[in-house]
């Protein structure tokens, strides 16, 4: 039987209203993904009776995994970042809107026509990569990450957004990298702590458990990341990190042991400390 888009939606946001302070909001979301069509056309056309039976199903299966709690970006199998769409799965982290900050910051450290190399660690989805390589064409990415399933979304992205410069390396950290020196090394690693009351029980439930906790204090991996950077930055290079909101004095001080110079704390939106970066030192200057 035919129903209205209206009637569609409203049943959505009664079953979401348990996960989500924004039920219409993502109820509209599926709904729009269900049927192929954009949102806008949802709300210009509430009393629209649907017809396809396979969309009203897709939707409502949509529905059922969101009222369990499982993330919109993993039922779509989709987020942007940076205003490109990535494929997303449970294999990678979902992209946080916040994250765009080490973005932002390398870039700042990255002239727009210069020719170079990044280095993207724990890359993911690839969305750091990804953004900086789209914004500077004439540099050469690396991204690694210890997971071969996240390896392989990443390179899917960058074959879907058509992106050349970029290239993703399975293995630890540095390894895949034992030689070679960069410009500048982004990374948004690990940094929660295992027993951290902050996090939400759906994402502890549904995002890969090794790209969000690093040990009791959550500072493992950035002290990985930080004190062997300087085997493979070059004189003068920068880096950027993303860590938790209160980790910015731990994470400056592990910057000053290692050697990193114009070493600063960059807050996000939200007013919160979110990405330290530091300068390895040029000989004699």
């Amino acid at each position: 039987m035919a129903t209205e888009i209206a009637q569609l939606i409203g049943e959505g946001i009664a079953r979401l209203g348990r996960v989500t302070d924004q039920p219409r909001h993502e109820a509209e979301i599926l709904l729009a993904a269900a049927l192929e069509r954009p949102r806008s056309y949802l709300m210009a056309h509430p009393e629209e009776r649907i017809l396809d039976c396979e969309a009203t199903d897709r939707y409502e299966a949509h529905v059922t995994r969101r009222a369990h709690g499982e993330p919109i970006a993993y039922i779509l199998g989709e987020k942007e970042f940076w205003s490109m769409p990535l494929e997303v799965t449970p294999d990678v982290l979902i992209p946080r809107p916040e994250t765009e900050l080490a973005v932002e910051r390398a870039l700042a450290h990255l002239h727009e026509n210069a020719p170079g190399r990044v280095l993207d660690l724990a890359a993911g989805s690839g969305a750091i990569a990804l953004a900086i390589a789209r914004e500077r064409p004439r540099l050469q990415l690396i991204g690694t990450d210890v997971a071969p399933a996240a390896v392989l979304v990443a390179r899917t992205n960058a074959a879907r957004l058509a992106i050349p410069n970029v290239e993703f390396r399975q293995g630890s950290w540095y390894d895949p990298v034992p030689n070679e020196r960069f410009a500048l090394i982004v990374s948004n690693p690990p940094y929660i702590a295992e027993d951290d009351p902050r996090v939400e029980r759906d994402v502890r439930r549904y995002e890969p458990h090794a790209a969000l906790f690093s040990g009791p204090d959550g500072l493992e991996a950035l002290r990985k990341v930080v004190a062997d950077a300087g085997r493979h930055l070059l004189s003068g290079g920068w880096l950027v990190v993303e860590h938790g909101d209160r980790q910015g004095e731990a994470v400056r001080a592990l910057f000053d042991a290692a050697g990193l110079l114009e070493v600063s704390t960059h807050r996000d939106l939200g007013g919160h400390d979110r990405c330290t970066e530091g300068r390895w030192p040029v000989p004699g200057a």
